[in-house]
């Protein structure tokens, strides 16, 4: 059975179509890739995954249950099975590193704060970070931040991990050191992930496939070789990064 299963899935905002009629089927333990253009609706399709979006038709399920149609408190469990790497981190400015990686488990959890500090230290570790617990975000680089992000994200041991854009605004040394560590927690934590990324060279690295979103669809779906060489030629347009193609540039 399929970790997570998209059928139609369809959303518009202000009567533009945004997600035309999406299908897809996530396995358990696999790394799935998400890449297309800005605009075509990658970060609306992951929010629908967890639940901070409803669909106007389709069904998502996972791990066989439909949850599209939960109410709040019956969605809060289904979110407890995943974790999520925002954009740009997400980190409580107000909070040390330490405060921010615990607040899930302060949130979802009853363990005493010496529990606690044991699981914040030992997510920290996994993700190359020892030491910085009383550190304040603004402290720390891109890359650092990133990280941190994804302790909080792992805390909850989730068996799902959603990456937004994991390597944005990384330079190309932290954007494979990102990879490596998507790579590493997948065979540490055995999660299922699904990852919107730009990073095509980085895409062939971490995914096991790669689905490409294209005017609201996925237009194609394969491991990264199929991708590599498909006759598709607005996959092969986007994935060159060539401005000469079907894909118009405005």
């Amino acid at each position: 059975m399929a970790k997570i299963e998209v059928l139609n899935l369809c959303k518009s905002f202000n009567g533009q179509e945004v997600l035309r009629g999406i299908d897809l089927s996530i396995e358990e333990g696999e790394t799935l890739v998400v890449i297309g253009r800005s605009g075509e609706g990658k970060t609306v399709f992951l929010k629908h995954l967890i639940g901070l979006l409803k669909p106007d038709d389709g069904e998502i399920f996972v791990d066989g249950q439909e949850i599209t149609r939960l109410d709040d408190r019956e969605m809060n469990e289904v979110r407890k099975k995943f974790g999520m790497l925002f954009q740009y981190s997400a980190l409580f400015d107000s909070m040390t590193v330490g405060e921010n990686v615990a607040f899930p488990l302060q949130e979802h959890t009853k363990l005493s704060a010496r529990e606690i500090e044991e699981i914040v230290r030992q997510k920290l570790r996994l993700v190359g970070l020892e030491g910085v617990e009383g550190k304040m975000p603004d402290e720390l680089s891109g890359g650092m931040r990133k990280r941190v992000g994804l302790a909080r994200a792992i805390a909850l041991n989730p068996e799902i991990l959603l990456y937004d854009e994991p390597t944005t605004g990384l330079d190309p040394i932290l954007c494979d050191a990102i990879n490596r560590l998507i790579i590493d927690t997948r065979k540490h934590l055995h999660v299922t992930s699904v990852v919107i990324s730009h990073d095509i060279e980085g895409s062939y690295k971490i995914g096991t496939r790669i689905a490409m979103l294209h005017q609201g669809k996925i237009i194609e779906i394969g491991t990264p070789s199929q991708i590599q060489t498909s006759e598709n030629p607005v996959v092969q347009q986007f994935i060159q990064g060539r401005a000469e193609g079907p894909i118009t540039v405005h």
